[in-house]
């Protein structure tokens, strides 16, 4: 699932040096790659953290670890394992794979099936996964076998234990599990305490403490538009979590329609309305990052009654005929800035 990266260039504040005459960096700065994406993390460290190499080797390998378990691309994956399973039979996966999954049980009913993590087989009919672009839209008929191989009903979860009824079922975690991967390094950090940290993995944030110079990060929210680039508002999460999807920059045209790379699972189709961004902030990564994708789903409307309910800081940036409009729940108020 694409995410609109909230431009890492566009990040405001963080301006760090490097001083040759203290023992230790004012920030540590570590960057590579995973999940198919990167990841940037900035770091303000006191005197518990370790060598910057050593903590580099820490982080790959817990992303490395997050892959193993839960990558659709590695076929000795424990999510593909059990994607590869032909008959209902429960097998063992590590707690970080069944809090996943559960994790993605849990949303689809928060958000009234807007969320699916069995929603691969209509993401590749539509042409955007592994099989790209049809040569043709796709008929209903193809539309309702797709939509006949999905169904988060077939999954149970049991302990670390995880079993689907349907064989045909294939869960993709691509829409939580980047979140996931932020809330891991999140978490490896927190245990050293440092000042501050950014920890950015493909577009989702997790912030905690301060810049080096005392002061609260801050994050620009782009402006929706191919070119990307322009800032639509700013914003101070304090110690919280950020993901924010968007459409417009994954889709393809034909016969003069646009179609989303954003499918809605209760119709087979791409989504089709105004809705053009949606930011989320949340105590976690993954649960903003959930949220995020199914608004996109769920459109204007329905998104802030949902973030009525559920008390979510949600800002939504709409299409109009002459512009955008942002919509703001009321728990994300006051993490906007002047």
């Amino acid at each position: 699932m694409f995410k609109t990266l909230v431009n890492w260039l566009a990040l405001i504040g963080l301006a760090f040096f490097i001083s040759a005459c203290t023992k230790q960096a004012e920030v540590i700065s570590l960057s590579g790659n995973t999940m198919g994406t990167t990841y940037h993390i900035k770091v303000v460290p006191n005197d518990r953290m370790p060598d910057v190499q050593l903590l580099q080797a820490e982080i790959d390998l817990a992303l490395e670890n997050v892959n193993d378990q839960m990558s659709t691309y590695r076929p000795n994956s424990e999510l593909s394992k059990f994607n590869q399973m032909t008959r209902h039979d429960k097998v063992e996966v590590s707690a970080d794979t069944a809090k996943v999954i559960a994790e993605g049980l849990a949303l689809y009913k928060t958000t009234d099936g807007a969320l699916d993590i069995t929603l691969g087989p209509l993401v590749n009919l539509w042409g955007f996964g592994p099989d790209k672009r049809p040569t043709q839209i796709p008929s209903q008929q193809a539309i309702d076998a797709a939509m006949d191989r999905t169904g988060i009903e077939a999954i149970e979860v049991d302990g670390n234990r995880i079993s689907k009824q349907n064989p045909d079922i294939y869960v993709d975690l691509s829409s939580i599990a980047k979140g996931f991967g932020v809330d891991k390094i999140a978490a490896l950090l927190d245990k050293y305490q440092p000042t501050g940290y950014l920890v950015e993995i493909g577009g989702e944030i997790s912030l905690r403490g301060t810049k080096a110079d005392g002061t609260l990060w801050r994050i620009a929210i782009e402006q929706p538009g191919d070119a990307g680039g322009a800032i639509q508002q700013v914003i101070s999460p304090k110690n919280m979590a950020m993901a924010t999807s968007g459409d417009y920059r994954n889709y393809y045209e034909e016969d003069g329609k646009r179609f989303s790379h954003l499918i809605d699972p209760r119709t087979g189709y791409p989504i089709h309305h105004r809705l053009a961004s949606v930011t989320v902030l949340h105590q976690e990564s993954m649960i903003a990052d959930g949220y995020a994708t199914a608004m996109m789903v769920l459109g204007t409307q329905a998104s802030l009654e949902l973030a009525k309910r559920e008390h979510l800081a949600i800002m939504l940036i709409e299409k109009q005929d002459d512009g955008f409009k942002v919509f703001y729940s009321e728990a994300f108020k006051p993490f906007v800035t002047q």
